[in-house]
């Protein structure tokens, strides 16, 4: 008998987590090969003098690049 087993995901969507690069919110999570692999849009600079058209950058990452956000102090 064999069992597949995988832990819960440690981040939710609409979370707002950290990774080498950046910061942004999870979008999305699947699970996939026995990892958690999430959509994350990145967190959108000042806009541009020629407006915006959506969201700037949208990225995939597998759970252990992503950090919990730390909360500003300020």
């Amino acid at each position: 008998m064999s069992v597949n087993f995988l832990e819960k995901p440690k981040f939710h969507q609409q979370e707002k987590v950290s990774f080498l690069g950046g910061t942004g919110k999870v979008k999305s999570l699947q699970r996939e090969a026995n990892n958690w692999i999430y959509t994350v849009e990145m967190n959108m600079g000042s806009e541009p003098d020629f407006g915006r058209i959506g969201a700037e950058t949208t990225i995939l990452l597998e759970e252990q690049d992503i950090r919990k956000r730390q909360i500003d102090a300020n």
